[in-house]
Formats: C-alpha cells, structure tokens, sequence
C-alpha cells in the first residue's frame, strides 16, 4: 500500500511504502526519458550503432529506437531494487540449471542497426547463445524486463514496446514498483498479447520461464 503525503518542500512528496518513507519529486518535475537532441551527431531518426558507441561516457543513459536517440534518467531506489531482484530471481532459475544466461543493464541489445537499447533485465536462452558477443547482445533476446517509473512508462509501453514486437522478443515484463505489479506479454503475430496484471502471491504464467514459482510480491518487498 503507498501513502503519499506532502512533504516541506513544495516540490516533493514524501512516500511511505510499507514502512519505508521515501521523498519523491511532484509530478510536475518528474525526470523523463527524452530525445536527446542536444548532442553532436546525425540528425534524429538516423542514428546507428556506429553513432551510438561514438557517444561520449558523460554519465547518462542512452538508447535508439528506430534511429532516434533518447536519454534517460538516473534510476531511482525502486528501480534499482525492483531490478536487482528480477535479476536475482531469473538468474537463480536459469543460470543454476544451465538453461541459458541473464544479464542485467547497463549491456547493450541491437535489434536491429537503428535500435539498440538497455534493458533492465534481460534472458538469452541456450539456443540462442550465438547473439551474445564479447560487447553486445545481437538480435532479440528470448525475454525482457522492464521496470517502469512514471517518467519512462510510455516509453516503455509504446516505443520500446513496438520495437521488441518489430524484433521478435517472444516475452516482455513490464514491472510497476508503484503498484507492485508486473505485467507478462507474449509475442503473437507480430504484437503483443497480456497474459495479465499479477501482484501479491501471484506467481508470473511464463512460457520463457515455466514453472517460475516466485511470488510477485518478492520482486517488491
């Protein structure tokens, strides 16, 4: 349960989740994932891998999708946790049995020459251990997680969502530190289809994943 209230600053609320009390920025200043125009390089719509590993180490994120470049914002307490525990969690599952590997960002997927992002959380299975090299994953991994936040959640749902469909990314997650939940979307023809919202003691219907019996609320608590 999340209870906000606002805190001294006029610009901040204060959360508490469960009994952690966390200050969050209002939404009117909310950090979000933005084209990043500003930068020295071809225009908009036509960046590619090239351009992006020519990118300076200036401290932040970046990605392409469909040759435009975004940046995004540092990543929160939530994120990070929420992260640490998908991977903590997939990891456990596949690389202990010798089912594949997990890999967690910052590591770089290209889709595609003109798409290459971060995904938070990321599964290549045996079969497909030929798409990862020494500096990037080549191709669409076998399954991906995302942890959204409320600057990046359309991003997540429309551009980035289009183009792990466009890639063949058979499985999509999509996590939601807010409301705890993560949502499961299968690839069929071409589009994703939900499976479900799950929370709580839910266990998450994979078919990347089957029989990964962890309850969702793990991932958050």
């Amino acid at each position: 349960m999340l209870l906000w209230k606002r805190s001294d600053d006029r610009n901040s609320y204060l959360v508490k989740k469960g009994a952690t009390e966390l200050t969050m920025t209002s939404p009117g200043r909310v950090p979000m994932v933005i084209p990043a125009d500003h930068l020295p390089g071809p225009e908009q719509g036509h960046w590619t891998y090239k351009d992006y590993t020519a990118l300076p180490d200036d401290g932040h994120r970046y990605e392409i999708v469909d040759g435009v470049l975004y940046m995004a914002p540092s990543p929160n307490e939530w994120h990070q946790t929420t992260a640490g525990r998908l991977f903590r969690y997939l990891s456990t599952y596949i690389e202990d049995a010798g089912l594949g590997r997990v890999y967690i960002a910052p590591f770089d997927v290209e889709l595609d020459p003109k798409t290459v992002v971060q995904p938070d959380v990321l599964v290549i299975l045996n079969a497909n251990r030929d798409k990862i090299t020494f500096s990037r994953i080549i191709g669409a991994p076998d399954l991906i997680g995302e942890v959204s936040s409320p600057g990046s959640v359309g991003y997540d749902r429309e551009k980035k969502q289009r183009a792990y469909a466009r890639a063949g990314v058979p499985e999509y997650w999509i996590a939601d530190p807010w409301s705890r939940t993560i949502e499961v979307l299968t690839l069929e023809t071409g589009a994703y289809r939900t499976l479900g919202v799950f929370e709580g003691k839910a266990v998450l219907p994979s078919e990347v994943v089957p029989d990964f019996l962890v309850h969702v609320e793990q991932f958050f608590s």
